[in-house]
């Protein structure tokens, strides 16, 4: 389908007031959506269900579907173009700086204060800033994140009866493709300045062997083999990050148990994660909602061939069907409220953190969000 025809009948679909989802996979051309027929609210129950799923931070609460066998599926492969798609918001923000700076800042010494009396190693605090648009269509801004960020997981997800939210998130939780799967460890942040020969502080590696070990031991009763990459420092957007890459085969498909075990990791939450959970939700000012949840593809089916030449009609008669989640983690992401949008800014806490510096990560995040703003 070509990219105008794609992108009108989404905006139809929110103009409808229909649940939708548009999305893009890390490093892939094509642009997918599924368009839910109804305005139903699906909720998964035990992750058999396949279609797109959409998760809270809080996961005693549930998850949202879009299901596959009760949406249209479109896409398309089109290179869209820059022109008309930079010069449609203008952009304010609704709260002072400083008072933003200051709260935050009492926010993360709060938490330095819990880890220093032994209540937890670890904790992610996070901040709400909202920003004023004019846009009228989210659409828009889908575009510019996909134009914007190649490497990402870029989505635009709708469903009137509980919000639109827009990302660009650079985390994996969890892909599998019949029983082998692959997640990461990602954690500490660096702007980037033309290179990705960096040095990382003590802060910074500790906090991404925090999240390593710990997806490691989470998992060990749930799989075969595992097995754990060298770290290396990766670009998302104009950010540097540290990541782990640790993959093996489960075994078993007990989504349910395996996501327990990983969401939410100590990237997003902490360590250990009930009593760092427990904190943020009493300490921070706000419901994050969707933002440090999870999202993605939920049990799709992939037909594979050996052979890629259609004239080897033997070799295509071997064709496979294999079942596969592609799971994110939401960060880099903004909630549309009417003539605004929230974004969420986060980043993890130990007890080497400075409050001053944990500040100007949140604002290096947001400049990365606002990007495609302006």
């Amino acid at each position: 389908m070509i990219s105008d025809d794609f992108f009108e009948q989404i905006t139809e679909h929110f103009y409808a007031s229909l649940p939708f989802v548009a999305y893009r996979k890390p490093d892939d051309a094509t642009v997918k959506a599924l368009l839910q027929t109804s305005n139903d609210v699906f909720t998964v129950s035990d992750f058999t269900e396949s279609g797109f799923v959409m998760a809270p931070f809080e996961d005693k609460n549930d998850a949202v579907l879009i299901p596959l066998e009760t949406s249209k599926f479109i896409s398309t492969d089109a290179v869209m173009s820059n022109r008309d798609e930079t010069a449609h918001n203008s952009l304010d923000i609704s709260a002072s700086s400083g008072m933003m700076k200051q709260n935050h800042i009492q926010l993360v010494q709060k938490g330095i204060d819990a880890i220093n009396d032994a209540q937890f190693d670890k904790v992610v605090l996070s901040r709400q800033e909202a920003v004023l648009i004019t846009e009228s269509n989210p659409v828009a801004i889908l575009k510019r994140l996909l134009q914007t960020y190649p490497t990402a997981f870029v989505y635009c997800w709708c469903h009137p009866k509980i919000g639109l939210w827009l990302g660009a998130t650079p985390e994996t939780l969890l892909k599998v493709e019949n029983n082998r799967f692959k997640t990461m460890a990602l954690a500490g942040t660096q702007e980037y300045k033309n290179t990705l020969e960096v040095v990382w502080d003590k802060k910074e590696q500790g906090e991404q062997q925090f999240v390593t070990d710990y997806i490691v031991d989470s998992l060990q009763s749930s799989v075969s083999s595992i097995q754990v990459s060298e770290t290396k420092t990766v670009k998302a957007g104009n950010l540097l990050h540290l990541k782990t890459t640790i993959s093996g085969l489960l075994k078993d498909l007990n989504f349910k148990a395996v996501i327990g075990k990983l969401h939410p990791t100590p990237a997003v939450c902490g360590v250990p994660r009930n009593a760092s959970k427990t904190f943020i939700l009493k300490e921070e000012s706000y419901n994050r909602e969707f933002y440090t949840g999870f999202l993605g593809e939920l049990n799709f089916k992939e037909k594979t061939t050996r052979n890629t030449n259609r004239r080897n009609v033997e070799n295509n008669a071997y064709a496979t069907v294999k079942t596969v989640t592609n799971l994110y983690v939401n960060l880099r992401c903004m909630q549309w409220q009417d003539n605004k949008l929230l974004l969420y800014l986060g980043g993890g806490i130990i007890k080497d953190s400075n409050p001053e510096a944990e500040w100007e990560e949140t604002v290096s995040k947001a400049k990365v969000m606002k990007k495609v703003l302006q």
